[in-house]
């Protein structure tokens, strides 16, 4: 900065608008590029990376998360954002649109002399009641089937085709419903994602147990049994050589000979009692079977014995597969053959082997209380199966926050046009004095981006569609943007439900964005900073 500069306030003030004005450019560039994404009605985006891959995916989280942002200002609005999806899941492009449209509702006023920091002021006085307005505005409401297929199916919508959509929110609602154990919050973790490369999207499916990635090793082992008991081990049922330096001299071949045997000996006593415990439960009833899945190694002598005693045998099974399995099948697993009871044992009344082409896989079902479920993502490409994924973590984390929060929001914009008319009321304009009335102006402007948006990615004219919706919240009615006709919709009765806590958080960190942006009056080059030169270092 030359000493001109410092002398010349006009300077410094040009100065000073110029980065606000990057910023707000900055807000308003990204939520241009993510606007056509919002609502089920919303284009894709591709994104091309150095190597050729493509993805096509119109999820705001993983767009920011994978796009190359430059502007300095916009990759911090991104970071914010993202964040957002951490928290609650879902909301990432409901945040950048209503930063970009706070900074765009700021600019008018601070283009006729009001100072930045007056119109924050005001955003912080929407933000509390817009917040104390939501808590008023939700629906409480008890864990119902019904409700939970509305939430995922609104969720899944906004990233997937609706046929496809609608295929998936069953098999996404009964998922949470199989593990949650009121009055503990549902562990999201006990939903094993596993992705098959393998016919058509639609043929998604949720398997009430378990799918493992492997098959037996023994070309003659059962490939499907029914009423099986399941014994689950982490013992090695092969020879291991000894942790520390060791060695075995012999001077002759029949040395050799017993000091195989020996070895041999040990393995086959561990068989024996594994047999025994088979024969004990299923006696020679023909109808009952018995499974061993092991964590461990086992050679291809101790299959053989197993194999001649009708057992299935999985080995080297992973180990976060081994935990499952305990919450699938119950029973407990076993470190050592001794002292082996039948209560040591699982049950599932099916075990299959399913080949797909040189991959085979194991699955475990028809059990009687699963705590842990695994979702079967298949698909005819590796972009088709990420969309996927994404979409069912999404829809997952949605009727996660249904549960916890015990409330849903009435969707399709109905709480933006609300919230909208209720700062904007003659009762709350009297409870805000002076200036800062013009922050709680524009913050309810603000909130309209979002049935705008809706109104607008749905081919609908903008201005028909929000001054009908306007006018029926006007007369008492709870209403949200029908995407189809454009008319409005009562949202309870069609089933579009809003999450509480995305609605929450992504109110209070947009406001709290794109206030920080407007306060913000100069860019500054930094050096690169060690942990002293930081405040509060050494």
């Amino acid at each position: 900065m030359s000493a001109a500069q410092l002398l010349n306030p006009k300077a410094e003030s040009r100065r000073r608008g110029e980065a606000l004005r990057v910023n707000i450019s900055a807000g308003e560039g990204l939520q241009q590029v993510l606007a056509s994404n919002l609502g089920p009605l919303g284009t894709l985006k591709m994104l091309v990376d150095g190597s050729g891959q493509i993805k096509l995916t119109k999820d705001g989280s993983v767009l920011l998360r994978e796009m190359q942002i430059q502007n300095p200002t916009a990759v911090m609005i991104a970071r914010a954002a993202t964040a957002q999806d951490d928290i609650c899941g879902d909301g990432t492009t409901s945040v950048v649109l209503m930063v970009g449209e706070l900074l765009k509702q700021a600019d008018r006023y601070i283009s006729e002399g009001l100072h930045p920091r007056v119109i924050t002021d005001g955003y912080e006085i929407a933000k509390n009641e817009a917040l104390k307005f939501l808590d008023e505005f939700k629906m409480q409401r008890e864990v119902d089937r019904e409700l939970l297929l509305s939430v995922a199916r609104t969720s899944l919508s906004t990233k997937l085709n609706s046929t496809l959509a609608e295929q998936l929110t069953p098999a996404i609602a009964d998922a949470v419903l199989a593990i949650y154990q009121p009055p503990a919050k549902p562990d999201l973790h006990m939903v094993e994602i596993m992705t098959m490369q393998h016919r058509t999207a639609a043929d998604t499916q949720l398997i009430k147990g378990l799918a493992l990635d492997h098959g037996a090793r023994h070309p003659d082992m059962p490939k499907r049994v029914e009423n099986a008991y399941i014994l689950t081990l982490n013992v090695s049922l092969e020879y291991e050589k000894s942790e520390i330096n060791s060695g075995f001299f012999y001077s002759s071949a029949e040395q050799r000979e017993k000091l195989v045997e020996s070895e041999r000996r040990f393995v086959d006593e561990k068989l024996r009692k594994i047999v025994e415990l088979k024969k004990q439960v299923c006696g020679n009833d023909p109808k009952k079977n018995f499974v061993i899945i092991n964590q461990k190694g086992i050679d291809p002598m101790s299959l053989d014995v197993l194999v001649k005693n009708g057992i299935l045998a999985l080995r080297r099974a992973k180990r976060r597969n081994m935990e499952r399995l305990q919450l699938v099948c119950g029973g407990t697993a076993q470190n050592s053959v001794d002292d082996l009871t039948p209560d040591v044992l699982g049950w599932a009344g099916l075990v299959y082997e399913h080949q797909l082409g040189e991959e085979k896989y194991t699955f475990i079902e028809e059990v009687k209380d699963p705590k842990s479920v695994t979702l079967l993502i298949k698909g005819p490409n590796a972009h088709t199966i990420t969309q996927v994924k994404d979409a069912v973590r999404d829809g997952l984390r949605s009727v996660y926050n249904m549960i916890v929060d015990g409330c849903v929001v009435p969707g399709g914009g109905a709480f933006q046009v609300a919230c909208a008319a209720h700062l904007s009321s003659e009762s709350f304009r009297r409870q805000v004095k002076g200036k800062p009335w013009n922050g709680v102006a524009a913050f309810a402007d603000a909130l309209l981006v979002i049935p705008k948006t809706l109104a607008a990615n749905s081919g609908h004219d903008i201005q028909d569609a929000l001054a009908t919706l306007q006018d029926e919240q006007a007369e008492g009615n709870v209403v949200g943007l029908n995407l189809i006709t454009g008319e409005p919709m009562d949202p309870v009765q069609e089933g579009v439900y809003d999450s509480f806590r995305v609605l929450r958080n992504s109110i209070a960190s947009s406001s709290g964005i794109a206030s920080n942006l407007l306060l913000c009056d100069e860019m500054l080059k930094a050096r690169q900073m060690g942990k002293g030169d930081q405040p509060g270092g050494d």
